[in-house]
């Protein structure tokens, strides 16, 4: 008989699987492009605790260094706008000690804290108490053991000192349906009203939170000794509330979107279409999120011609449990695609002006939003019309 689950932050073993991906390779073993198939697997599951309200991994996996990354213009806007929204609120003041619990995702904040005149600690060796400010940009979802996660970070915090974490809600993911979040190495999967609770179990509240589009709804929170949600953030707290992220009946949803027709069935259909068509396409952005969406699809490299990514460390591999190929971007563009999928959303401008040719040669640029959606063209001397190109044939007009 299988070990119960126990809870990541209150080891209760009262809960339930919520979503069920089934058997996914590990997104961060990217495979070299010549490895041959299949790949290992193991169960992707989100288990709910009944307890306190969070969302986590069912199961632990070996987690291998994932793949260097190139970070994108929108998270270091993001990072910029988060870091001027604590100077706003009085919490970057020179002399002032900062610690950081980082994570693969983004470049860390603190040379731009320490920037304005703070002075940097690491979390390893700073005494207890003596942080006044303790910044967390989406590490703690790393982290295997929440409740001892949650112990480090506000056991740094001196007397008056603020807790600031970056992260990506499970109200968002709810919202916007996006069980493709849920991936091997990714173990919480807090919403606002679960983490507010769970921080007062460490004598600190939840006392403001903004949000922001990037990746359909990225929260900054500051929690600290004794504080209320002020108004906005009470308003928050009800949305998430409201949706459901901590009952089994609101997150079951994830599940419908994950089995229905709307995500990972709908884009092979409009694969398949656009393959009659006689119209090519790729992809860009070897994400995380990328790889569940792929394999749950059976997505394979007759339907997807390629994934383009910046990340040197990435190019010459292969999307985990496929066999699409991650090129460099300038290979994406040599191969004309009649369509470009965009895995991340948020990176359409940046990628657009890095990679104007697809369009002026009459591609398109897609996103899933999240039934397919093509954008609007962007003008170009070979932006309308039919085109032929490499792969041979009449190209059909969009």
């Amino acid at each position: 008989m299988p070990e119960p689950v126990r809870c990541r932050a209150c080891r209760s073993d009262r809960g339930e699987i919520v979503l069920d991906l089934g058997e996914q390779p590990p997104w961060d073993r990217m495979p070299l492009r010549d490895t041959p198939l299949p790949d290992p697997a193991a169960p992707l599951r989100m288990w709910l605790c009944g307890a306190c309200g969070l969302a986590q991994l069912a199961d632990d996996t070996d987690v291998a260094e994932e793949l260097l990354g190139v970070e994108p213009r929108a998270f270091a806007e993001q990072s910029d706008r988060s870091v001027d929204r604590l100077a706003r609120e009085g919490l970057v003041r020179p002399g002032d000690r900062v610690a950081e619990f980082g994570s693969p995702h983004g470049k860390p904040w603190l040379p731009r804290l320490t920037g304005r005149g703070m002075t940097a600690l690491t979390p390893a060796d700073a005494p207890a108490g003596r942080a006044d400010l303790v910044v967390d940009v989406y590490g703690l979802l790393h982290e295997p053991d929440q409740r001892d996660a949650l112990r480090r970070r506000t056991a740094l915090l001196a007397p008056g000192g603020t807790l600031a974490l970056q992260l990506l809600s499970l109200g968002t993911v709810l919202r916007e349906r996006q069980w493709y979040d849920l991936r091997h190495g990714h173990h919480a999967y807090w919403s606002l009203p679960a983490l507010d609770a769970a921080l007062r179990g460490y004598g600190i509240g939840v006392h403001r939170a903004w949000w922001y589009p990037l990746s359909g709804g990225t929260l900054l929170v500051t929690a600290r000794a004794g504080a209320e949600p002020d108004a906005g953030t009470r308003l928050l707290l009800g949305a998430e509330e409201g949706l459901g992220v901590r009952s089994a009946a609101g997150l079951g949803r994830l599940q419908a979107a994950a089995d229905g027709a709307d995500d990972g069935d709908a884009l092979r259909a409009w694969l398949v279409a656009e393959r009659a068509a006689g119209r090519t396409v790729a992809a860009y952005g070897a994400a995380s999120r990328a790889v569940p969406l792929v394999c749950r699809a059976g997505i394979r490299a007759d339907l997807l011609l390629a994934v383009g990514d910046a990340a040197p460390a990435k190019q010459g591999r292969r999307m985990p449990g496929t066999d699409i190929p991650v090129v460099a971007p300038a290979e994406l563009a040599e191969l004309r695609p009649d369509r470009v999928l965009l895995f991340m959303p948020e990176l359409a401008d940046e990628v657009r002006a890095v990679l104007p040719g697809i369009e002026a040669d009459g591609g398109r640029w897609v996103v899933l939003d999240p039934a397919v959606r093509l954008l609007g063209r962007v003008a170009g001397p070979r932006a309308a019309g039919q085109r032929t190109g490499a792969h041979g044939g009449l190209r059909l007009p969009s």
